[in-house]
């Protein structure tokens, strides 16, 4: 059964113990709304470590829009489900006032490429979750991370980001998990409208489609409105608001179409 840990002080007299010490631990940070994207992830990290710790932690720093945080979905009960399905050891579920004590003076900031992408639209997002991912990592101290690669920009951020500052911690990439229609496996789906998942499907199969930007730009025009296509690291990424919900994909360039 899965071990639900709220209190820090608890988390770190298991952290400390040393039944957790003499093992290797891995690490899937998420804010909840599980799916199987994060399943995903919880049976690669499974597969590859001696504990499995998982964090639901609706991160209101990396939020630039507050009905955006309020309409996030918290799924907590069907969560739990699902990480006591996939064998998941510790579930650490903290509030805002032990993660952020500070109440968020002290932050963790990147300059460069966390302004492009999404952070264009997105002022003070990544150092939302730099800052967050910074103090989960110290909080689990697991060998390996995990972390999708639909959230491509945030995989590189947070994997130079544990270089940087000597982490001891391996940060890995799991392949995005797609639906049957192509749509990339997201909390934020459940907000879409029965047309609006229509539109979402257009915008992944848009996204990897043999077309010149501008037919590409023209054709997505119709989904819904787009925030950025752009060509980096490889990668087609791309950003559209469909029913007012932000969605975002990226595929790599050498993916047959």
């Amino acid at each position: 059964m899965t071990q639900v840990v709220r209190s820090l002080d608890q988390w770190r007299h298991i952290a400390g113990s040393n039944g957790y010490r003499q093992k290797v631990a891995g690490f899937v940070p998420t804010m909840g709304a599980l799916h199987q994207g994060h399943r995903s992830l919880i049976d690669r990290c499974r597969s590859e470590n001696d504990l499995t710790v998982v964090s639901i932690f609706v991160n209101p720093t990396q939020f630039n829009d507050p009905k955006d945080l309020r309409n996030y979905p918290r799924t907590f009960e069907k969560d739990l489900e699902l990480l006591e399905a996939a064998g998941v050891d510790y579930l650490l579920s903290p509030d805002y006032e032990s993660i952020y004590p500070d109440d968020y003076r002290y932050q963790v900031q990147e300059t460069s490429f966390s302004a492009e992408l999404c952070g264009k639209s997105r002022p003070g997002h990544f150092t939302g979750v730099l800052s967050v991912v910074m103090k989960l990592l110290q909080l689990v101290r697991p060998h390996r991370a995990y972390f999708g690669e639909k959230d491509y920009q945030q995989f590189v951020l947070i994997k130079e980001m544990a270089r940087a500052f000597f982490l001891q911690t391996e940060i890995r990439s799991c392949p995005t998990i797609r639906d049957d229609d192509g749509v990339a496996m997201s909390s934020r789906n459940a907000l879409l409208s029965p047309d609006g998942r229509s539109r979402a499907a257009e915008f992944a199969r848009l996204l990897k489609a043999p077309m010149n930007s501008k037919e590409r730009m023209d054709a997505l025009a119709n989904v819904g409105t787009v925030e950025y296509i752009e060509e980096m690291l490889g990668r087609r990424f791309g950003a559209i608001r469909i029913d007012g919900v932000r969605l975002i994909d990226n595929i790599p360039l050498e993916e047959p179409n």
